[in-house]
């Protein structure tokens, strides 16, 4: 089955998200724990959060994607915006228990000109600061396109952050396709060779959602611009080939494209009409 969606805002509730999520065909989602580019959250309402679990148990809404600001880098050379993060996902972890089961995707940091071990080293201690082990939440580190200083724009850059972290049981990766194609990894002429290198390197299991977006640059531009479902370089036979990969079916799969709910509505439609059966 192909989980399906987009970003959404839960500034109304996570029941009325998902609401909107399968009015617009979808039977996943993301949204962002808190302001992007702030820090405050709101306050959840564990009845809505109930509600929200009825809904997603009834309808058959799969595993959901939160995702952290991107306030937040976890690797900087300054030690308050290393506070900030800290802060930030451990109070997003507790903040998950009320979903739990579900994903929480973080972009791993920029290493602001400490190099990328130090960068490295860094992540991984912030992670054995914050995970528990009674934990129900994943936390996925995002592939990057490696742009400026980002850590993880390679699977060997996130293998290492892993095998850093204790409790390494409780993370996956995220795959985005716009960052692993700017960052040199050729997902439209050789899918089967990026997922074997993802498999060796850092190992499929741990491969747990899909960011679905169109680049508006070309192989190993280095960066992160997303385009919509077929108005990039990658390409409407390409995104064919993702929805129906063994390795990807099942896995949810978030649109994070320049769109409208419309537009997001017409992209899930679409790739559902590339699915095969």
């Amino acid at each position: 089955m192909l989980y399906l969606g987009c970003h959404l805002s839960p500034s109304d509730g996570f029941a009325a998200m998902g609401r909107t999520c399968l009015n617009l065909g979808g039977n996943t989602c993301q949204f962002f724990t808190r302001n992007p580019r702030g820090s405050r959250a709101k306050a959840i309402d564990p009845k809505d959060a109930e509600a929200f679990r009825a809904l997603a148990a009834e309808k058959g809404i799969g595993t959901v994607v939160a995702h952290a600001p991107y306030t937040i880098n976890a690797c900087s050379k300054d030690e308050r915006t290393r506070e900030f993060a800290l802060q930030t996902l451990a109070d997003d972890l507790q903040r998950m228990e009320y979903l739990p089961e579900n994903l929480y995707n973080f972009h791993p940091g920029s290493h602001t000109g400490q190099g990328v071990e130090r960068g490295i080293e860094l992540i991984a201690d912030a992670l054995n600061t914050v995970l528990f082990p009674a934990q129900r939440t994943t936390v996925l580190l995002e592939t990057m396109a490696g742009k400026g200083s980002e850590v993880g724009a390679t699977f060997e850059e996130l293998r290492e952050i892993i095998d850093r972290v204790e409790l390494s049981d409780k993370l996956g990766v995220c795959l985005d396709t716009c960052h692993v194609w700017d960052g040199g990894y050729d997902i439209v002429h050789d899918l089967d060779g990026v997922l074997t290198q993802f498999d060796k390197v850092i190992g499929l299991d741990r491969l747990k959602a899909i960011h679905v977006n169109d680049s508006l640059n070309d192989l190993g531009a280095r960066k992160d611009r997303h385009a919509v479902i077929g108005g990039g370089f990658i390409g409407l036979e390409a995104f064919a080939r993702i929805v129906n990969h063994p390795a990807l079916k099942g896995l949810p799969m978030v649109l994070e494209t320049p769109n409208d709910l419309d537009g997001y509505a017409r992209e899930i439609a679409l790739l559902r009409q590339m699915e095969v059966a």
